[in-house]
C-alpha cells in the first residue's frame, strides 16, 4: 500500500510469517514474566533480614545471567549454523519442558538448575530470533517490526505484573482457593509459563519462509576465528561499538533496579502486590516508549534521539532514588521505562539496519552477552552494596519516636546507577552524534514539524542526489542497466523536466536568460514539477512493481532552495513534501563531490550552476545534513572514487531492498 507509512504496524503485522512469529514471542513473554515475578517472589520469602531477602532474589536473578559468562560467546556462532526455524521451535518446546519439572520436583536446587539450562537454550534462541526478524520484513518497515517485537517482550509484564498481583490478592483473601498447588500461585504461575512455551513453539512452526543460518559461515571456520571475526567487527565499527557500550551501560543500571526492587517496595511500605505494580507499571511504559516515543520525535535521527533517551533515562534515576512515596515512584518508574523503551527500540533497530545478515546472528549475540555479564555483575554487588549502607534514619525522632526520615541501601544505590546512566547516556550521544549535522534544535524542530514519510509497498525507489558534476547522470544510467540486465522493470527519470509540464518548467528554472527570480517563486516551480513528477511518473510505475531510479527528487530542493538560497527549511521541506504526498525514495545514493571539482566537469553552466562558489559549498552542507538525519535511508559515497567501484557499492547496497519489484515477464 502506497498510502501505508513505514511505522505502520497493521502494515506490519500483514506480513504472515512475521505475525506468526510475533503471537509466539506475546505468550512465551508472558508466561516468562509470570515465572520471574514467581521465583523472586518465592526467594524473597525464603529469608527474614533484609541483606538476606536482597542476596536471596540477587542469586535467582544472577542464575539467569550465569550462563551468558560461560556460553555466550559462542551462542551467536551456533545460532548462525543452525536451521533458525528449528531453533525457534525447538527452544521454545525444551523451555516449556523444564518449567513443567519445577513444581513436580519441588526442590530450590532444581529451580536453580532449571533457571539455567533455559536461560542456556534462551541464548541461542534469542539471537536466532532477533537475526531473523530483518528478513521477514522489508528495510524500511523494520522499525515497525522491531516497536512491536520489544513492545511484546517487556510490554507482556504489564498483563504478567496484573495476573501475579491478582494471583497474591486471592490468595492472601482466600487461604483455600489454591490447595490444589502445593506452592500455591507461585506453581500455577509457573505451570502457565511452560504451556506458553509449549503453544509458542507451535505457533512459530506455522513460520514456512525463514531462512536458515548464513551460507556465509564458512564450514570450516573455527568457532573461535568466527567469534573472533564479530567481536572484531563491533569493536571496528563506530556505530555499533557506540550503540553496544549504551545499550550494555543502560542494561547495567537497570540491573541495579530490578535487583533491588522487590527490597525497595518493601522499603517504601508495599509488598507482593506493591512489587507486582511497580514491577507492571516500568514493563507498561518500556511498552509505550517503543511504540509510540519514536513516532513522536520522528524528525530526530536515531543516534541522537539513542543518546538522549539513555540520558533522560539516567536522571530520572534521581528523583525515584529520593522520593519516599511509593504513588510518586510508580509515576516516575513509568516516565523512566518510557524513555528506556525509546533508548532501547532505537538501538535495537540501528543494529538490525547496520549489521549484515552474514554477521548478525554473532553481533547480536555479542551484544546479549555483553549485557548479561554486566547484569550478572551488578546483580551480584548492588545487593552487597545495598545490604553493606544497611538503613540510616535522617533527621530529629518525631512525639511518638519516629525518625524524621528512613533511607535504605537500596535508594542509596540507585543513586549510584543514576549517576552511571547519566554519564553513559551523554558519553554514547557524544560518540554517536555528527559534529558537523544539524544542531539539536533545528532537529527537535523538525520533530514536532516533519513526517516519517510514505513508502511504497511495491516496487523500489531510487534517488541520486549530489552536487553539480558528481557523477548522478553516469551512476543512475549504470545501475539502469545492471537491473535491466538482471530482469527487473526499471523506469529511469529526473527531475526537473521529466513530464511535459516539467520540461517547461525545467526550461524556466535552468535557462540563464530566465535571469534572477525570488527563490521562494523557484522553489514553487521545482514543487510543481515535482508533483507532476510523483503522479505521472513515480507513482503509477511503482504501482506496478518496477524500480524507478531518479535523478534528483527532494533532496535537491531542500539543498538547494533551502540551505543554498537560505529559505527556511521548515517551510521548503513542507512544500517539497506536499507536492510529493510525501513519498520517500527506499535508497537515497548521495555522490559527495568537493564543489570546486564539480563545477570544473563542464564549460557551459545553466542558470543554477553558475551560482557562486559559496552557494554550492552551502548546498553540499545540505545534503551531508539530510543524510546524517537518517542514514539507514542513504548512501554517501565520495564521488572523487573510480566509477566501477562507485556502482558496485550501490548495487551491493540496493540488493536487500529489491524484495518487492518485479522482473519483466521475459527475464
Amino acid at each position: 500500500m502506497r498510502n501505508a507509512p513505514d511505522h505502520s504496524l497493521a502494515a506490519v503485522l500483514r506480513i504472515r510469517d512475521f505475525r506468526n512469529l510475533w503471537i509466539g514471542l506475546g505468550l512465551s513473554s508472558l508466561g516468562d514474566w509470570m515465572g520471574l515475578l514467581a521465583l523472586t517472589a518465592m526467594a524473597n520469602a525464603s529469608a527474614e533480614s533484609y541483606a538476606g531477602k536482597n542476596y536471596a532474589i540477587a542469586t535467582v536473578l544472577f542464575l539467569r545471567v550465569l550462563p551468558a559468562l560461560v556460553m555466550g560467546p559462542i551462542a551467536g556462532y551456533v545460532a548462525d549454523k543452525l536451521d533458525r526455524r528449528r531453533t525457534l521451535i525447538w527452544g521454545d518446546y525444551l523451555r516449556g519442558a523444564l518449567f513443567v519439572t519445577i513444581p513436580i520436583v519441588g526442590q530450590l536446587w532444581w529451580i536453580f538448575v532449571v533457571t539455567v539450562l533455559v536461560e542456556a537454550v534462551s541464548l541461542v534462541w534469542g539471537p536466532a530470533k532477533d537475526a531473523t526478524v530483518p528478513n521477514l520484513v522489508p528495510r524500511h518497515r523494520l522499525e515497525a517490526a522491531n516497536q512491536i517485537s520489544l513492545a511484546t517482550t517487556y510490554g507482556s509484564a504489564l498483563p504478567a505484573a496484573a495476573v501475579f498481583a491478582g494471583l497474591t490478592l486471592v490468595d492472601k483473601f482466600y487461604r483455600h482457593v489454591f490447595d490444589g498447588f502445593i506452592g500455591g500461585p507461585v506453581d500455577l504461575a509457573l505451570y502457565f509459563n511452560a504451556v506458553s512455551f509449549i503453544v509458542s513453539g507451535f505457533v512459530i512452526t506455522r513460520l514456512k519462509h525463514i531462512p536458515s543460518g548464513p551460507a556465509s559461515v564458512d564450514p570450516e571456520s573455527s568457532a573461535l576465528k568466527v567469534v573472533l571475526d564479530g567481536w572484531k567487527y563491533v569493536a571496528t565499527t563506530p556505530v555499533v561499538r557506540g550503540l553496544v557500550i549504551g545499550i550494555v551501560g543502560a542494561f547495567a543500571a537497570g540491573g541495579v533496579v530490578i535487583g533491588l526492587a522487590r527490597t525497595f517496595v518493601s522499603d517504601l511500605g508495599g509488598g507482593d502486590s506493591g512489587y507486582g505494580v511497580l514491577f507492571g507499571t516500568v514493563f507498561a511504559g518500556l511498552g509505550l516508549g517503543m511504540w509510540r516515543g519514536p513516532r513522536l520525535l520522528q524528525g530526530l535521527s536515531r543516534r541522537r534521539l539513542f543518546g538522549i533517551a539513555l540520558t533522560l533515562t539516567g536522571l530520572l534515576l534521581f528523583p525515584l532514588a529520593l522520593v519516599q512515596q511509593l504513588p510518586v515512584v510508580v509515576g516516575i518508574t513509568a516516565v523512566l521505562g518510557f524513555f528506556a523503551g525509546v533508548g532501547w527500540i532505537t538501538g535495537n533497530t540501528m543494529l538490525g539496519l547496520e549489521v549484515p545478515d552474514e554477521v548478525r546472528g554473532r553481533t547480536f549475540a555479542f551484544v546479549g552477552s555483553m549485557i548479561r555479564l554486566a547484569l550478572a555483575l551488578v546483580l551480584a554487588v548492588s545487593p552487597l552494596l545495598a545490604g553493606l549502607i544497611g538503613t540510616h534514619t535522617l533527621g530529629p525522632l518525631d512525639e511518638f519516636g519516629h525518625p524524621y526520615l528512613v533511607y535504605n541501601g537500596a535508594a542509596f544505590t540507585f543513586l549510584i546507577a543514576a549517576v552511571l546512566m547519566t554519564a553513559v547516556g551523554v558519553a554514547s550521544y557524544r560518540q554517536m552524534v555528527d559534529r558537523n549535522g544539524p544542531s539539536l534544535m533545528t532537529e527537535l524542530r523538525h520533530s514536532f514539524t516533519g513526517s516519517a514519510g510514505v513508502y511504497s509497498a511495491t516496487g523500489c525507489f531510487v534517488a541520486f542526489e549530489g552536487g553539480e558534476g558528481a557523477g548522478k547522470s553516469t551512476q543512475s544510467q549504470r545501475l539502469r542497466e545492471w537491473l535491466e540486465a538482471d530482469g527487473y522493470d526499471v523506469v529511469l527519470t529526473r527531475e526537473p523536466g521529466a513530464t511535459e509540464v516539467g520540461a517547461k518548467l525545467r526550461t524556466i528554472v535552468l535557462d540563464p536568460a530566465t535571469g534572477d527570480i525570488s527563490p521562494r517563486t523557484e522553489a514553487l516551480l521545482y514543487a510543481a514539477d515535482k508533483a507532476e513528477h510523483v503522479d505521472r511518473v513515480v507513482a503509477p510505475a511503482l504501482a506496478r512493481g518496477a524500480v524507478v531510479v531518479t535523478d534528483r527528487y527532494v533532496d535537491s530542493t531542500l539543498a538547494y532552495q533551502g540551505a543554498g538560497r537560505a529559505l527556511v527549511d521548515r517551510e521548503v521541506e513542507r512544500i517539497a513534501r506536499w507536492a510529493t504526498d510525501d513519498l520517500r525514495p527506499n535508497l537515497t545514493v548521495l555522490l559527495d563531490l568537493p564543489p570546486q571539482q564539480g563545477l570544473t566537469r563542464f564549460v557551459e553552466r545553466d542558470r543554477i550552476e553558475a551560482e557562486s562558489v559559496d552557494f554550492h559549498e552551502r548546498v553540499r552542507d545540505g545534503f551531508v545534513h539530510l543524510a546524517g538525519n537518517a542514514p539507514e535511508h542513504y548512501l554517501v559515497v565520495d564521488a572523487r572514487r573510480p566509477v566501477d567501484e562507485i556502482a558496485e557499492e550501490i548495487r551491493h547496497r540496493l540488493r536487500p531492498l529489491l524484495d518487492h519489484a518485479v522482473r519483466r515477464a521475459d527475464a
